[in-house]
């Protein structure tokens, strides 16, 4: 077997409505689409991060440098890619170009040896995977109304059957407590967790951390700057909630320095930017390995969404009991049609829980025609 051809596809689309968090705000999305095909087979993934950049990476560099490897032999080629380009490209969007490639390559081992990649990964531990909403972003309006209306957004996924769900922080820190605190009277029994986007200097994480804290809520999501992984072990001696991070971070290596800093509970690799399927493996070892649990961050479609998927249904929780701690899968319910209107195959969520795929590779398949609508532009390379 030998990659004989390598595809890339610009998807964009423009949302009916722009959304924010504590950076800015989104009106439209954009993702790049990997194609690696192999005897007439094709395995599919995505990377996270600005497509059109991410598409010269793949085309220019990466491409002409594995069409002819084995498609089977993905951590031969994940370190084949990481020795051509170390010199200058140890992460960042080159890095996110090789967390697509590995994702197709998974998709494809799968399907050329009749397995799932939730089997590939170890074996396949649970048959379904518990989400969370991830949605409550900032809306046009001003605070009186956007409050209640993300009050109101909350009850929604709550009725659907999450019975957890993340919010944004980070606007300010006034308006930061009383969403925090009217969605806890909201859902006084709902699974919280908070995310700023890395808003907070020190003394305003540990005001909202606090907040946080006395309202029960799970985890304080990248409440402080990816630059300064010093002080999360300063935030972390003042809080008794967990500190999640990571989606910014890549590579076992960067990882590692994130673990030896301190005052991270939980690792948030995101499998179309960490270094793909391949790496996040390694990094769940490390945090293993430490005694830290670790948890995909998923932003995307529904390639990376089946990735986090398996790899949630082959994950175990650090230290292990009787009674298993649940280890939720993100589930982003903000518009986006490259999620949901060009596949065949999704993954299926009801009531809150995840079905595992148990068809061979990723278990999601995508429509070509309907790709087409969204179509930026395309590449090829071929053997």
């Amino acid at each position: 077997m030998k990659i004989d051809c390598i595809r890339t596809y610009h998807l964009r689309c423009e949302l009916k409505a722009p959304f924010g968090f504590s950076q800015w705000y989104y009106g439209q999305r954009n993702v790049l689409v990997v194609e690696v095909v192999s005897d007439g087979v094709s395995g599919w993934g995505e990377c996270y991060g600005p497509a059109d950049v991410i598409q010269g990476c793949v085309e220019k560099f990466y491409a002409s440098r594995i069409v002819g490897m084995n498609p089977v032999a993905t951590d031969a080629i994940w370190q084949h890619m990481w020795r051509s380009s170390l010199d200058f490209a140890r992460a960042g969007v080159m890095m996110a170009a090789m967390s697509g490639i590995d994702m197709a390559l998974w998709d494809l081992k799968g399907k050329l040896l009749g397995q799932s990649v939730s089997e590939l990964m170890g074996g396949r531990q649970r048959d379904k995977v518990s989400c969370y909403a991830t949605g409550m972003y900032y809306l046009d309006l001003p605070e009186d109304k956007l409050l209640p209306a993300l009050i109101e957004e909350g009850l929604t996924y709550a009725q659907q059957g999450f019975e957890a769900m993340k919010i944004k922080v980070g606007k300010n820190l006034e308006f930061d407590e009383k969403f925090a605190r009217a969605l806890r009277d909201a859902l006084p029994n709902t699974e919280l967790m908070a995310d700023s986007n890395h808003a907070f200097d020190l003394p305003e994480a540990v005001r909202i951390g606090r907040v946080l804290d006395e309202l029960n809520y799970r985890w304080f999501e990248e409440p402080l700057s990816p630059e300064h992984s010093h002080m999360f072990r300063q935030l972390s001696d003042k809080l008794d909630l967990a500190i999640a991070t990571g989606e910014c971070e890549q590579t076992r290596f960067g990882y590692q320095k994130l673990i030896a800093a301190g005052g991270v509970q939980i690792l948030q690799p995101d499998m179309a930017y960490c270094g793909g399927p391949s790496e996040a493996l390694k990094i769940r070892a490390l945090a293993s390995a430490n005694g830290l649990n670790c948890v995909a961050h998923v932003w995307g479609t529904q390639l990376n969404l089946a990735a986090a998927t398996h790899f949630l249904a082959s994950a175990y929780p650090e230290p292990g009991r009787y009674e298993e701690k649940r280890l939720l899968l993100e589930y982003d319910r903000t518009e986006n049609p490259l999620r949901d209107d060009i596949y065949e195959q999704v993954i299926d969520v009801k009531q809150g829980q995840a079905s595992v795929p148990t068809a061979p590779g990723l278990g999601v398949s995508i429509d070509s025609e309907a790709m087409k609508h969204y179509l930026v532009s395309k590449t090829e390379n071929k053997a």
